[in-house]
């Protein structure tokens, strides 16, 4: 009985070369005047936005420049390099108020900080209840928390005020704390909503099986997650309540209670329009806490605001 013949062996299909191994293998070739054009293109974006930069950093490099110069000189030398430098502006001005300069920085420390732990436990948990919740009335409920944006601060200032007098909350940091606690800020709630709506389900129903509730799934899976909307929300809270100065300016009247807004505008009306230079030196002085901030948590930033609402 004669042998079957051998089967030739298989071999495998050669792969498939990708798209950038084609294009490294067949460079595009151009014409020198088409690649000419296109760096001229390049350099000239860059130059926009560098002198685009240049303008809208202007003031700010102009304050800074004005904080080392005599007051005599400030508006008489438009430049950003002094001829004559005074450095007795930032003593001056941190000793020109009732209180030393640093009184008013911890005054906006404080509210800061109820502000900013306020937002993040509240809006946390509103957002979770919008997103995971399912209750009577919730697309109705979330209707009327957006509309709640639209609200200028100037239609609810009256009634809070009369009724954060009628509880002797005036000349206290209550007012401009607690109502963090209880989820006012619209805009927060909307934000984490839709990071939360991206989250996967499926993480929800796992730790249900293994017996979690709503409170160890809000703690342990949803926040974990979302790490880059929670530094969102406390950047902004922390940049629009350190710079805020009407809500201060009504609920605060006493000057050991003043915040930092409310003291650089004591400031002017103190020295009567004439030492610009502590002025300018303790402005520098109070944005330093709010570049800070921006500076460390940029990436937590953009992340956080690139990510929400992506499923």
């Amino acid at each position: 009985m004669t042998d079957a013949p051998a089967r030739p062996e298989s071999r495998p299909a050669p792969a498939r070369p990708s798209l950038a191994e084609v294009a490294a293998a067949y460079p595009e070739r151009r014409p020198p005047w088409r690649r000419a054009w296109a760096a001229v293109r390049r350099v000239s974006r860059h130059v926009l936005l560098i002198a685009f930069g240049l303008v809208m950093l202007y003031p700010l490099l102009w304050m800074l420049a004005s904080s080392f110069k005599p007051t005599s000189l400030i508006f008489r030398e438009p430049g950003l390099i002094p001829t004559e430098w005074d450095f007795s502006n930032y003593t001056d001005g941190w000793n020109a108020l009732l209180h030393p300069f640093g009184h008013y920085l911890l005054n906006s420390a404080l509210v800061v900080l109820g502000s900013v732990l306020g937002n993040l436990v509240s809006c946390s948990m509103a957002a979770y209840a919008f997103a995971r919740l399912k209750f009577r009335g919730r697309n109705l409920w979330f209707a009327v928390m957006l509309m709640s944006i639209m609200l200028p601060i100037h239609v609810i200032i009256v009634p809070q005020y009369i009724l954060f007098s009628s509880l002797s909350w005036i000349n206290t940091f209550l007012p401009l704390i607690v109502p963090k606690l209880l989820a006012t800020d619209a805009f927060f709630i909307f934000l984490m909503v839709q990071f939360f709506r991206g989250i996967p389900k499926d993480l929800d129903e796992a730790a249900r099986l293994d017996g979690c509730g709503h409170g160890r799934i809000f703690l342990r899976i949803m926040l974990p997650l979302s790490l880059p909307a929670l530094a969102t929300t406390a950047i902004f809270t922390f940049i629009w309540t350190w710079n805020d100065f009407f809500s201060q300016l009504i609920f605060l009247t006493k000057p050991e209670m003043y915040t930092v807004p409310i003291a650089l505008r004591t400031f002017v009306d103190s020295t009567s329009n004439s030492s610009w230079g502590p002025l300018f030196a303790m402005s520098i002085v109070s944005l330093v806490p709010v570049f800070l901030v921006f500076l460390f948590g940029q990436k937590y930033l953009v992340k956080g605001i690139a990510t929400t609402g992506i499923k």
